[in-house]
């Protein structure tokens, strides 16, 4: 059995979080090294390794993912504009292979973003 993820630990509640939304299906937290004043991390608790391993049975997970993300950015006050970024495989810059959104917010956010 492969080690799990820290993402993994954290729905596990074996590692502590600052958790502003659970339900049966996702979790939200905010990032512990935050590149914006707001930045939140949304993830599956199913354990899906990356965009590329989302599987077609899985559209309305990634469907009801979009919609915290959308009420989440509402109740932390980002009416004036967002980023939603998924990083995809080592190119991609994905540093946990579990699933995870991040919402980005409360600042200027300059493009192309790196």
């Amino acid at each position: 059995m492969s080690e799990k993820t820290i993402f993994r630990r954290i729905i596990d509640k074996e590692i502590p979080a600052d958790v502003l939304y659970e339900d049966d299906v996702c979790l939200a937290f905010r990032d512990i090294s935050p590149q914006a004043p707001t930045h939140v991390l949304v993830i599956p608790k199913k354990e899906i390794v990356s965009v590329a391993t989302i599987a077609d049975e899985d559209q309305a997970l990634i469907g009801h993912l979009y919609l915290v993300i959308r009420n989440l950015a509402n109740e932390l006050g980002l009416g004036n504009g967002y980023r939603v970024v998924v990083n995809c495989g080592p190119d991609g810059g994905q540093a946990v292979d579990h699933l995870h959104f991040h919402l980005l917010g409360g600042r200027q956010l300059k493009w192309p973003p790196g």
